[in-house]
Parts: C-alpha cells; structure tokens; sequence
C-alpha cells in the first residue's frame, strides 16, 4: 500500500519560515520523480516544486529564491524549505510521486495546511 505522509504545516507570520516533510513508503522512492504542489481556496492547483530522481529541480517562479526541495533517498523523504513565507503562499501543500519511467504512475498525499498572516 503506497503512502505519502506530509508533516511540517502550521500557522506562520510574514517573513517566516517552514519546513514542510513528506514519508514515502510502498514506492521504489529512488525511481520517482517527487512534487510539492498546493491548492488555495478558489484557486487551482499549482505545481511549486519538483525534484526528479536524478535530483534535477524546478520551481515555479512564484517561489524561485524563497523555496528550495530536497530528497533523502536513505529516508524515502522529500522536503520542502519555504522561506520568507508571504500570505499568498497560504494553501493546502500536497506531496506527490510520479514514477520516473512512467508518469501516469502517480500518488498523492492527503495535504498539509500552511498559513501565512499578514
């Protein structure tokens, strides 16, 4: 059974910053590429970062300079760093797996909540 466990959310003011975690297991975690992406209320949701089993990256512009993710293929862990945090990054954060050869092979976890206060 494949599990995407994200932890780290919470409520932060202007400025601040979070690390956001997300455990893998029931996946080859080595052989997927691993996504952080979020849903604000009204909104779609956006893709805010990717790091692919060879460790490329790739933000969304909206958080180029601010995020940074990372992988821990000994912890089957993906992270997120978010730093100087602006309420527009208030949103649902959902952890997601594609697997590398085949992208139609995909999981969600079920979120975390982040909240930026003016």
């Amino acid at each position: 059974q494949v599990q995407l466990v994200e932890s780290g959310g919470g409520l932060v003011q202007a400025g601040g910053s979070l690390t956001l975690s997300c455990a893998a297991s029931g996946i080859s975690f080595p052989f997927y590429n691993m996504g952080w992406y979020r849903q604000a209320p009204g909104k779609e949701r956006e893709r805010v970062a990717v790091i692919t089993s060879s460790s490329s990256t790739k933000y969304a512009d909206s958080v180029k300079g601010r995020f940074t993710i990372s992988r821990d293929n000994a912890k089957n862990t993906v992270y997120l760093q978010m730093n100087s945090l602006e309420p527009e990054d208030t949103a649902l954060y959902y952890c997601n797996a594609a697997l590398s050869v085949d992208s139609t092979t995909t999981y969600w976890g079920q979120g975390t909540q982040v909240t930026v206060s003016s």
